[in-house]
């Protein structure tokens, strides 16, 4: 059985120099969605995603070796020093250390840039974790050659998930799954894992536009409302539907049944808001305009029978997903009907990816 024990590296050479490693790793959208852990950045139920591609953080890794064994870096956002970054940064250190004592041994220089703006509403933990695992655990095959890929790949998504949960998604794969469940063979609470089952040609380079509806921060962290759902009255019920849901789109991904997908996915989005709306402390992260714009894709989607959907994130924004087969009409109507419902006018297209990408 995989454990955490699996993946601490007690035997490895300390390399006396410095040097640098670069990686971009991307967003990911979540269809069957996990609102809930435990201690350990653990999810209280599997999720499902797909991989973006062009909303990405790159960050570029130096280090240098040093005498005294501590947690030692300086964080730069886009060439200058981002202070407010550092708690989060120093937290995933912490969290690490143990499985990876080399970075004791080392001082960071941690530079880090969004290919998409900076408080946009888009979450950027996902990526940017995703991104600062890659390079660390580059630096761990410097100092412990021994190691399969696989090896290396499953910790770099199990260390992306100590900083962020479902940064765990954004190290490999175009569809990612991560939580144990029957459903997906070799599934793990540890780390994400490639969805290695058939998949129909419907979902290939899959679009997804993100209408930025709101750019502020969330009135209530993602981690506080992860914590509310200990005494939800309907968790038990939702962790289980999630299992089912998993299994039902496995199939679907598999026979390409758009309006069954279209189904699954929108109820999966608005499950994952009714309950924060349900806990207690209850919350409302959606705005009159997702609504609008929710109501506008079904008025669309009605009339066209184009097979166009929506789904969300712990947020405001809205993740409008579609068929590249129908990306023409779909971005017409995203630039006609949708923007003027968007701060600014302001809307991102990207579309299905594949992982962390070495730029060294």
């Amino acid at each position: 059985m995989t454990t955490l024990d699996t993946f601490t590296t007690t035997n490895y050479t300390k390399i006396n120099s410095k040097g640098s490693f670069t990686f971009s790793a991307p967003s990911n959208i979540a269809l069957v969605k996990y609102w809930g852990k435990i201690e350990n950045q653990i999810p209280a139920n599997p999720s499902l995603s797909f991989t973006l591609n062009n909303c990405k953080t790159v960050t570029t890794l130096q280090y240098e070796s040093k005498t005294e064994k501590n947690i030692s870096f300086d964080l730069l956002f886009e060439g200058q020093p981002k202070e407010s970054f550092r708690p989060k940064i120093q937290k995933y250190f912490e969290r690490i250390q143990d499985l990876c004592p080399y970075v004791l041994d080392y001082h960071f220089t941690i530079d880090t840039k969004n290919t998409f703006p900076h408080s946009s509403g888009i979450a950027s933990s996902a990526s940017g974790m995703a991104a600062l695992s890659v390079n660390i655990i580059t630096l761990e095959k410097l100092v412990n050659p021994d190691e399969t890929d696989d090896y290396y790949m499953q910790k770099a998504s199990l260390l992306a998930r100590l900083g962020s949960g479902s940064a765990c998604r954004s190290i490999k794969g175009n569809i990612v799954v991560w939580g144990e469940t029957e459903s997906i063979e070799n599934s793990s609470d540890l780390f994400g894992v490639d969805f290695l089952y058939e998949v129909n040609s419907v979902f290939e380079n899959y679009q997804d536009t993100i209408l930025l509806v709101d750019k502020g921060e969330k009135q209530v962290s993602s981690t506080v409302g992860h914590e509310l759902m200990h005494n939800h009255p309907f968790a038990e019920r939702r962790f289980q539907q999630a299992h089912e849901n998993i299994a039902k789109l496995k199939e679907i991904l598999k026979s390409g049944n758009l309006n069954e997908f279209i189904a699954l996915v929108e109820s999966e989005a608005l499950t994952l808001h009714s309950m924060m709306m349900t806990s207690m402390p209850y919350f409302i992260l959606m705005k009159p305009n997702t609504l609008e714009i929710i109501n506008q894709i079904w008025k669309f989607r009605e009339t066209t029978n184009v097979p166009v959907c929506f789904t969300l994130d712990a947020g405001a924004n809205v993740h409008v997903l579609y068929p590249n087969k129908y990306k023409e009409e779909v971005q017409k109507f995203i630039t006609d009907e949708l923007a003027k419902y968007c701060q600014n006018n302001q809307f991102i297209h990207d579309e299905m990816g594949f992982g962390a990408e070495d730029l060294s």
